[in-house]
């Protein structure tokens, strides 16, 4: 994809949201220059369960770091600074997920760049925003999940909150962050202005229950947004969400209880009508449970199928992998990986003239673009070896090799 081909991407970013933002950018074809500390951002050391790893490569920096080049300086180091400076001054965007803050420190915030390079696109993601009485907090996605309502929608009366069983959150203003660069980019092809773009987890996961939120704020409000049992969500009616069967789990999404009640041979529910199907939904969905309990999931498939009635399995991930549609749509891609195992990633889920974006650069090893990228901003060979051996940036090792190669022989 080169739809956004010839745009330069500067990214001090880290962890997760910040990453998976860039590398939205890198699949649509951005040049993605990915700058590390020397001993690698954060998301090179975490791997989630059991911290697995292929090949040393976490899972955190497998997922979000492909199409980038990884560029390792030492930011506290005069030299390591100077180039940081010379590139956000060739950038067309600067993007940065540090507390608010540190950037200005190192006098690379927007308005020290904007004074070198005014049309440059400077964003920057955070936990709770640039300004406010949260500003200076940690953001997290658990935290924000806890704190901007969606663990207290997710969870039951009876379990208590429950936060979502993935980091949507971050996946949500990842999505967020990439969508104003790209606003800011268009704006900028037309009057040539730069802009700063906010993005924050707070911000982001109320935007995530856009629905819910509108729901409860207008009109009555409900006692609780604890979704009773079954329920897919505390401002549905019933039967909308998922029940057990006699091998499995089912959702139940759209139908009328009259035809529910037929395709279950359950009379007793199509005696509920109106204002029942919200007021009196854990009635009902008590006896849809007790119906669906009777019978397997394929079973009961094929009925809901014949009645009309939009209805999903719920899938653990090795049926998720193998559904026809899944596979159909390449949601998922194995590549030889930058260490030379296999990895498998989560494609782009976007298709352009019916195409997905190719991965050009597996998540790569770090500094494995050093020479490449300084000598785009004038450094020389020497002037690179040299950084290498004061320790400003971190080379890989075939770098140093093809270097060498390229100097020739050398006296003993």
């Amino acid at each position: 994809m080169d739809f956004l081909k010839g745009i330069r991407v500067v990214s001090f970013n880290h962890f997760l949201l910040g990453p998976v933002g860039m590398q939205i950018l890198g699949d649509l074809g951005a040049d993605i220059i990915a700058v590390e500390p020397l001993e690698g951002a954060f998301q090179r050391k975490w791997g989630g369960v059991n911290s697995k790893t292929i090949d040393g490569q976490t899972m955190l920096f497998l997922l979000g770091n492909r199409n980038k080049r990884s560029l390792a300086i030492d930011l506290k180091s005069p030299e390591g600074l100077e180039i940081a400076k010379r590139l956000t001054t060739a950038a067309d965007v600067v993007c940065e997920n540090f507390r608010p803050g540190v950037m200005e420190k190192l006098g690379l915030g927007y308005s020290q760049i904007a004074e070198r390079n005014p049309s440059v696109i400077f964003a920057a993601a955070s936990g709770f925003g640039a300004d406010g009485p949260y500003a200076d907090k940690p953001g997290q996605d658990l935290i924000v999940q806890a704190m901007s309502g969606l663990a207290a929608i997710t969870g039951t009366p009876e379990s208590g909150p429950r936060p979502v069983g993935v980091s949507a959150v971050d996946h949500h203003a990842a999505a967020l962050l990439a969508m104003g660069i790209l606003a800011a980019l268009f704006r900028r092809a037309t009057t040539g202005k730069g802009c700063r773009v906010d993005v924050n987890l707070l911000s982001a996961a109320i935007d995530l229950q856009i629905e819910s939120f509108t729901c409860f704020l207008n009109g009555k409000q409900p006692e609780t947004v604890a979704a009773r049992e079954f329920n897919g969500g505390w401002y549905f009616s019933a039967p909308y969400g998922i029940f057990p069967t006699a091998d499995g789990h089912l959702a139940i999404s759209l139908t009328t209880l009259a035809t529910l009640a037929e395709a279950l041979t359950a009379p007793r529910i199509a005696e509920f009508t109106g204002a029942d199907e919200y007021d009196r939904r854990e009635e009902i969905n008590v006896m849809v449970a007790d119906a669906l309990r009777q019978r397997t999931n394929s079973v009961w498939m094929d009925i809901l199928t014949r009645h009309k009635i939009w209805h999903s399995p719920v899938n653990d991930y090795a049926r998720v992998v193998q559904d026809p549609q899944v596979v159909h749509n390449h949601s998922f891609v194995t590549l030889p990986g930058a260490t030379g195992s296999p990895i498998t990633l989560v494609s782009h889920p976007v298709k352009y003239d019916g195409k997905s974006p190719e991965v050009r650069l597996v998540p790569q090893p770090i500094g494995a673009q050093t020479d490449e990228i300084l000598g785009e901003i004038g450094y020389s060979g020497a002037e690179i070896a040299k950084l290498e051996e004061t320790g400003v940036v971190v080379r890989a090792a075939r770098q140093r090799s093809a270097a060498n190669d390229a100097s020739g022989p050398h006296p003993s």
